[in-house]
């Protein structure tokens, strides 16, 4: 690389995902409309387990932390999204785009975590239930969520701390609609080997360690519904755990994609959609997701409704 063009950086230039002005307004009331639904639908989540005693059990404990971590990395990525597409003024501060990764790097981590907790807490709740509210305590509870926050905020402190570490970069327009780490690492003028190859550790140690949670989780679910003799029993353990694996797949499917497979440098069209699924989309479906699936919301929902008409 010309060191001759490398200079300090103390603002960024977004693209965002298309320069085409013509799709502007579209591409804004679509990711309007999908972060209002986000916002809704996880905040909604969150008051509905509050306010209903039906929804204390540790499975919507975990619950109420997915809806406020989807809401948490949506608000951060989202927003300045669609301050990009509306106006043309398109850049973000130094800091600014090291604290949107930050952030929006600790949600995710911890969401993935998360994930494989929630996996662990159906895996006690079908395979010992007479044996779950004892095993599944509230301290234990914390304890897990906890954990979940504080490896998020670990792993992207690393990241963050290696990043400012580069004094210079080829160019400050990122070919990217938020500041993720991958695009950024590609501006840079300096040796970046050892942030890219700690960036691919930490992503691939995490994804494989959940996956490995949750494969040997529902493969122990799994036997121990076909044991089961009640077909009830099995529709409702089957309807349970399906929710959580379509989340689960969707997820860990976009971020294998993005983090886990050998860098080019480039951020091309394919990465950006794959992207916008997991960081737009995703949080959006979560809530939905659960709600329609789940016949304890639907039924805690209808009675804080009728309980708002009565009064």
């Amino acid at each position: 690389m010309d060191q001759n063009n490398c200079t300090a950086v103390t603002e960024f230039i977004l693209l965002g995902l298309t320069e085409a002005p013509e799709l502007r307004i579209l591409l804004f009331l679509v990711f309007l409309l999908i972060y209002g639904v986000t916002v809704v639908g996880n905040l909604g989540m969150i008051s509905l387990i509050r306010v209903s005693s039906r929804l204390h059990t540790p499975m919507y404990f975990f619950l109420s932390h997915l809806s406020f971590v989807d809401f948490c990395y949506s608000t951060v990525i989202v927003p300045k999204m669609l301050a990009n597409i509306i106006t043309e003024e398109k850049g973000i501060s130094f800091l600014g785009c090291t604290t949107q990764f930050y952030l929006f790097c600790t949600c995710v981590i911890t969401e993935i975590i998360l994930l494989a907790v929630m996996a662990y807490d159906r895996f006690v709740a079908i395979c010992n239930p007479l044996l779950y509210t004892v095993a599944m305590s509230q301290n234990l509870c914390m304890g897990l969520v906890s954990c979940c926050y504080l490896c998020g905020t670990v792993c992207s402190l690393i990241h963050v701390c290696l990043a400012l570490e580069i004094t210079s970069y080829s160019s400050n327009v990122i070919n990217h609609f938020f500041c993720d780490i991958p695009p950024l690492l590609s501006l840079a003028c300096s040796d970046v080997s050892m942030n890219e190859l700690l960036l691919h550790i930490l992503a691939t140690f995490n994804e494989l360690s959940t996956i490995v949670i949750i494969s040997t989780s529902y493969l122990f679910i799994l036997v121990t519904i076909l044991r089961m003799r009640s077909a009830e029993g099995r529709r409702k353990a089957f309807s349970t755990c399906a929710s959580h694996l379509t989340a689960i797949v969707v997820f860990h499917g976009t971020i294998l994609f993005i983090y886990c497979r050998p860098s080019t440098g480039d951020t091309t069209d394919t990465d950006k959609v794959a992207t916008v699924f997991y960081t737009v989309v995703i949080p959006m479906l979560n809530p939905l997701i659960y709600s329609l699936r789940n016949k304890d919301v639907k039924e805690s929902l209808r009675k804080v409704v009728n309980s708002k008409i009565m009064s």
